[in-house]
């Protein structure tokens, strides 16, 4: 059985000094040893900080992403809107 570790949170400049190490010629398994890494995390920040030059998901996002967010969130806010008007009609015709 294999034991969960604890989920832990990096800096910035943390991800950035790793990928640094990476991109200086360490190996990719020698990073990942060393400072305890799981290799699907180390992989986001090299391609993230290589593709933008931050680890930040945010700033890794597309404007059709960025875009496609905001409109699930307006979307989700009409229906609840919407909710609430049918339930306040309800209300007033019962009365």
């Amino acid at each position: 059985m294999t034991t969960r570790r604890a989920k832990r949170e990096f800096t910035d400049q943390f991800k950035q000094q790793m990928v640094q190490l990476y991109n200086s010629g360490k190996p990719r398994s020698e990073i990942i040893k060393e400072y305890d890494l799981t290799p699907s995390a180390f992989n986001q920040w090299v391609s993230r900080i290589n593709a933008t030059g931050s680890a930040k998901e945010c700033d890794n996002r597309s404007p059709e992403e960025q875009e496609l967010i905001k409109l699930r969130k307006e979307n989700q806010k009409l229906k609840m809107e919407n909710d609430i008007l049918k339930q306040a009609a309800l209300i007033l015709a019962q009365k």
